[in-house]
């Protein structure tokens, strides 16, 4: 197997994360699997405790698309044991163990989601039933006596629910283990999980060097907020955009996040390196067409190019139509270009304020036919044929082009 330069993989998957512990073993990691040519094995695990996934979900499933970029083999885990017990990672109340039924059919629909992002030919699915389920009685004695109580306790977590009185069931404690003994099972280089999964991966990693392997490096992806900016994104506060939602609803929701926001989501929701985004950042385009470009990409992510276009292009006709003014005075221009068009109109007092304006991105041009919009790209720029409405600031003018 040949992989890109070490430094490349380095700086292309650090890209997102939270923490990565340690930077240093991932670098060592990377290089002895360049000399090797062995692929390192990539693992995230999912309990199938509901059948949709929304855009925070995929923040993971998106970096083990990145190693999965570079030629590893990413592991998608489904834990159809633990998810018996269900993770109880920032619970204060014990959660309602799931029947099988539930978990089977929710993973069915997991690894149906999923694939719109990971490549099927090289993930590797696996559930956790395969060496869970098969544990004695003594190995679970075995397995328990490998951590103690009061390392168990140190989440944050449980510790709040003891010192509140709130009950915790011995099931709880047991999940760090299981999911610990996912990674011994597997072997695994790195296991991937959100923040508030750290103590969960931490385990992992001491249970492997309890069982004679080379401990995994732990790497944490920040929680996504939603589109409101502040919490992170879920169903049941409605701040969430949905992997299955309609193309133009997926659109129409992301370009109500903030400017600022925006640039957290292409970090974390595409596969663009931090080089591009810093590109993008400094091109002193209009933030509203970068955004309304992220919209497209993430849209196309789970729909298709061809439907995240229409997406786009449905969004710009809503909002041209609805900010438009009727009647406005019309300026029939014999000089096509930009320039000419916007002093022509009245729009600048001068060339030099006409490019003052298309400079600051302050120009918009619709075309009359269909309220398309057209492209800005420089004073030179020469229109067609046709009758536009033109924007210069809060100003607008009909111009006809002969």
């Amino acid at each position: 197997m040949t992989f890109p330069s070490v430094e490349h993989q380095f700086e292309y998957l650090k890209k997102g994360f939270a923490e990565i512990i340690r930077e240093e073993d991932l670098k060592e990691r990377l290089e002895e699997s360049y000399k090797t040519g062995r692929p390192m094995r990539v693992k995230t695990g999912f309990d199938p405790t509901a059948p949709d996934l929304h855009l925070g979900h995929t923040v993971l499933i998106r970096k083990m698309k990145h190693f999965q970029d570079m030629g590893h083999t990413v592991i998608f885990l489904i834990g159809d044991m633990t998810g018996l017990i269900g993770d109880p990672s920032g619970r204060n109340i014990t959660r309602p163990p799931m029947t099988r039924a539930e978990i089977d059919a929710n993973a069915e629909t997991y690894k149906e989601q999923v694939f719109k992002i990971l490549d099927p030919e090289k993930t590797e699915v696996r559930f956790n039933s395969e060496w869970l389920e098969p544990l004695r009685w003594e190995d679970m004695i075995r397995l328990a006596s490998r951590y103690t109580v009061a390392r168990i306790l140190e989440r944050d977590d449980f510790s709040k629910r003891l010192r509140e009185g709130t009950p915790i069931s011995m099931h709880e404690i047991m999940y760090p283990l299981g999911q610990g003994y996912d990674s011994v099972a597997l072997e695994c280089d790195i296991e991937l999980g959100g923040t508030d999964q750290k103590f969960n991966l931490l385990v992992g990693r001491d249970l492997q060097r309890d069982y004679g392997q080379k401990p995994q490096i732990v790497a944490t992806v920040p929680i996504l907020e939603g589109l409101d900016g502040v919490e992170k994104m879920s169903k049941s506060k409605g701040n969430y955009v949905g992997i299955h939602e309609a193309p133009e609803v997926m659109v129409k929701k992301l370009m109500s996040i903030s400017d600022d926001m925006m640039w957290r989501y292409w970090e974390l929701l595409t596969d663009l390196t931090l080089g591009d985004i810093r590109a993008l950042k400094d091109s002193g385009r209009n933030p509203r067409d970068i955004k309304l470009e992220l919209c497209e990409r993430i849209a196309s992510d789970y729909h298709g190019a061809v439907a995240g276009k229409a997406a786009r292009e449905a969004w710009l006709r809503d909002v041209s139509q609805g900010q438009i003014p009727e009647n406005l005075e019309t300026t029939v221009a014999a000089d096509p270009r930009l320039g000419k068009v916007l002093a022509v109109s009245g729009l600048a007092a001068s060339g030099t304020e006409a490019d003052r304006l298309v400079k600051s991105n302050a120009v918009e041009i619709f075309r009359e036919e269909d309220k398309g919009k057209v492209e800005v790209q420089g004073p030179g720029q020469r229109l067609e044929t046709g009758t536009y409405f033109v924007r210069a600031g809060k100003r607008w003018k009909r111009v006809v082009i002969e």
